[in-house]
């Protein structure tokens, strides 16, 4: 019987969708996490009699045709790359981006990696890197005798030193952003690459036109909505709730069927 398999078909995409909502819940409090949404297509179709079939010699057609779907697939689970709420932590290394584009990190590789979590601390040269020890690029090095860092919200870097009267300038930290951020390639680690999808990055200075700008001593939360999230999560169980019992009326019907010919 058909609706066998179309209603598994939706049982399939449902355990999908119910898995990316889990993921989002689970990094409901990763900093500068993106949600997933699954979003999904219908298979393809048996034209039994096509809309339009003739169905007289005298030229009479039929509405709307005997078609029968297939059931359901999952296309995709595009990110959300919406702003996330910007938290104060009091730490002068943490920063947060306020609008578009993301911190370029160096991987150890040599390959260019991005991320929108700014919760950076120094290496044991000073190099400013990530939580996973990932250098910033550019690379900003901070003097072991430096008292305090300010990074103001153009990105520039600047420390206190000792005896010093002015401010010494470390650097410019720089963003890149993307034609189409969706297209990014999540890798973990809060770390993003490009794709032919998102197409190549294109670095610039905080501020600048297209770009957002930096918030010193802020990290920015991931943009995931409790309520949302189970709201979904329930609409997702209802909805494998419903295809499972087709399967169970499905299989109930060809029961009947076999015992109407061992009869």
């Amino acid at each position: 019987m058909r609706a066998l398999q179309t209603a598994a078909t939706g049982m399939a995409a449902q355990e999908l969708n119910v898995q990316v909502i889990s993921n989002n819940i689970a990094n409901l409090r990763t900093t500068g996490f993106k949600r997933q949404q699954a979003q999904f297509q219908d298979l393809l179709y048996d034209n039994l009699k096509r809309p339009g079939s003739a169905t007289s010699d005298q030229g009479n057609v039929m509405p709307a045709g005997l078609v029968i779907g297939s059931g359901v697939k999952t296309v995709s689970t595009p990110r959300d790359m919406s702003q996330g709420n910007l938290t104060s932590t009091g730490k002068n290394l943490d920063l947060a981006i306020r609008g578009e584009g993301y911190f370029k990190i160096r991987m150890p590789d040599g390959s260019a990696a991005y991320t929108r979590d700014g919760s950076f601390g120094l290496d044991p040269t000073g190099n400013l890197v990530t939580q996973a020890g990932y250098q910033v690029e550019p690379s900003i090095t901070v003097p072991t005798n430096a008292t305090a860092v300010t990074i103001s919200s153009l990105g520039l870097v600047e420390a206190t030193i000792p005896n010093q009267t002015a401010a010494s300038q470390l650097g410019t930290i720089q963003l890149s952003r993307f034609v189409n951020k969706t297209g990014l390639a999540s890798i973990g680690d809060n770390l993003f690459t490009e794709t032919t999808a998102s197409g190549q990055a294109i670095d610039g200075t905080p501020s600048a036109e297209g770009f957002g700008n930096l918030q010193q001593s802020y990290l920015e939360d991931a943009n995931v909505n409790a309520v949302t999230e189970i709201s979904g999560l329930i609409a997702a169980q209802r909805a494998y709730e419903m295809n499972s019992k087709v399967i169970t009326a499905a299989d109930q019907m060809l029961s009947t069927t076999s015992q109407m010919f061992r009869a």
